[in-house]
């Protein structure tokens, strides 16, 4: 490198050809953290074009979060970009006024933190910045020596104290030793005197046990006798228990007579009510459903760009919660506001992967209750390249000028009197409009349980 290249640069104070080569500096650890520090309170000042892509996100944390949480990442981009550490300086330096016009110039005010001249130093890189981060090194390590040894001395004074007292309580302890040892000598009399009498009182003890055990075998001819007598009781008391099972039994059989009669009157008028709904069927000469009520409302919007259709249902299948119950209703129809669905459930998704979660999921709910399943999305822009639907659901979306709401309460409208129509929205509006005509309102948050658990 010729002389004319090696320039000086005016941001760090050294020559260029040579920052080329010079490693970053090894921050310590309470300086490194205060640069983070300053980085971070700074860090939503930039404008968004400045701000770098990989701190866009830490951006965004709460103050109190963003140096703890996003420090490495602001250290990293530090070291990496110059540009940006010569914005975050600038904004870092007019926050600290004269400190930071002190630093800028070269100069540590005697009274000023090390660590905040370092941090300063490193960041707005002024000429001799390296030897700024030095001295403010070496001052970190010798306040931290100066606190080890100030603790060191604090732990000898405290053991010494402690030493001391423990010989103070080991005297009073001796004493009390002393006192109790005279009092245990007293006791020991004291307890000769009563092993004596506890030999004298053990004597008459025998005498007494000894009429006892004549005294108890007297009573052992009695309980005796006693034990006959109540043997002879308890065999009258099972002959009556034998005799009670038996009269048991006959109940329980005329019981299930009755049963087996009640059940056959009920048999009977359920066949008779089948052979009349037959009957019924065969006169009016009605052919199965061809177009469901749904359908009807779906033709509306079938000139949408990307609409899908609906297609047939599968199989039943049982579930304990609330909303299985609902679904396992005959000829169920399951009525889903698709947004306000996705955005409890999947939030953080764009709106296509959200409508293509909630979509195959209701095909795993139209395949295993066999209801008939329609999601209706808010379409005021036209959505293109949708995939086609699972088995047994219709996608709807709402055209321009109306909203998924107004489409769902059509539907629940075009439905007969009589067919359970189940509505999953957490939008009261919605709920108590489809209520007013005999749906069923779900909240969001169970259709997602079920989502997330299947």
């Amino acid at each position: 490198m010729s002389a004319a290249e090696l320039s000086f640069d005016a941001s760090s104070g050294d020559p260029v050809g040579a920052a080329d080569f010079m490693p970053e500096p090894i921050l310590s650890e309470p300086i490194r953290q205060r640069v983070v520090a300053l980085a971070a309170a700074v860090l939503t000042a930039l404008p968004n074009d400045e701000m770098p892509v990989a701190l866009r996100k830490v951006a965004k944390f709460a103050p109190n979060r963003r140096a703890r949480l996003g420090g490495a990442a602001i250290a990293a981009q530090l070291t990496a970009d110059s540009v940006f550490r010569q914005r975050i300086s600038g904004r870092v330096l007019a926050d600290a006024g004269e400190l930071g016009s002190a630093v800028l110039g070269g100069m540590a005010p005697a009274a000023a933190d090390p660590i905040e001249v370092a941090a300063l130093a490193y960041l707005a890189r002024p000429a001799g910045w390296r030897e700024l981060l030095d001295a403010a090194g070496q001052a970190v390590a010798a306040e931290a020596e100066s606190t080890a040894v100030a603790e060191h001395i604090r732990d000898a004074e405290t053991r010494a104290a402690r030493a001391e007292h423990d010989r103070a309580v080991a005297r009073v302890e001796a004493d009390k030793l002393r006192d109790e040892l005279a009092r245990v000598r007293d006791e020991l009399g004291q307890v000769r005197e009563e092993a004596r009498a506890s030999g004298k009182a053990l004597r008459d003890a025998q005498a007494q046990l000894k009429r006892a055990n004549e005294l108890l075998s007297i009573e052992k001819g009695r309980a005796a006798k006693g034990h006959g007598d109540h043997e002879a009781e308890l065999r009258r008391l099972r002959s009556r228990l034998a005799d009670a099972e038996a009269a048991a039994g006959d109940a329980r059989q005329a019981a299930r007579d009755t049963r087996a009669v009640d059940e056959a009157r009920l048999w009977l008028l359920l066949e008779t009510i089948g052979q009349a709904a037959v009957g019924l069927r065969r006169e009016l000469a009605l052919d199965p459903a061809k177009v469901l009520p749904g359908d009807t409302v779906a033709a509306a919007y079938a000139d949408m760009a990307g609409a899908p259709t609906a297609t047939n249902r599968a199989q039943d299948a049982d579930d304990p919660a609330r909303l299985a119950q609902l679904l396992a209703l005959p000829k169920a129809h399951l009525v889903v506001d698709g947004y306000n669905v996705t955005k409890r459930g999947f939030a953080e998704m764009s709106l296509e992967q959200q409508r293509n979660r909630l979509v195959s999921g209701m095909g795993g709910v139209a395949a295993q209750t066999g209801a008939e399943v329609t999601v209706v999305f808010d379409g005021a822009e036209r959505v293109h390249g949708l995939p086609a639907p699972p088995r047994g659901v219709r996608v709807l979306f709402s055209r321009k000028g109306e909203t998924a709401d107004e489409v769902i309460r059509r539907l629940v409208r075009a439905e007969p009197p009589g067919r359970p129509i189940v509505v999953v929205s957490s939008d009261r509006e919605v709920a108590d409009g489809v209520r007013r005509h005999g749906a069923y309102p779900m909240n969001s948050e169970s259709l997602v349980r079920r989502l997330t658990r299947s």
